[in-house]
């Protein structure tokens, strides 16, 4: 079933909710990374395993946002392929795009 306006005015909000969300994110890992360029040698130590999970998050939070500007984009000017399963070309459920509104699959 195809998704109605109400549905894809809904999943615009959160797919630009969700990326301000990853914009902001990356925002602090860069802030974070900055502020421990600044530090002195001697105190950057304890913060080696921060460093790496921000890392593996901005890295995991920039594919999210390439997904999600994919998917804004789809849905701005190719609305026919939005939510549509790239693999079957069936809808997607409209609650699976509601918890992932950038979901290219049905699974």
């Amino acid at each position: 079933m195809a998704l109605t306006p109400i549905q894809r005015k809904h999943l615009e909000a959160r797919l630009l909710e969700e990326r301000t969300r990853v914009v902001d994110a990356l925002a602090r890992y860069n802030r974070a990374t900055r502020d421990t360029v600044q530090q002195e040698p001697g105190d950057r130590g304890t913060d080696t395993a921060d460093q790496e999970l921000d890392v593996v998050n901005a890295a995991r939070e920039t594919a999210e946002l390439a997904e999600i500007d994919a998917a804004l984009d789809r849905l701005y000017k190719r609305p026919e392929e939005y939510g549509r399963c790239e693999r079957t070309g069936k809808p997607i459920p409209f609650k699976r795009l509601d918890l992932v509104p950038w979901t290219r699959t049905c699974d």
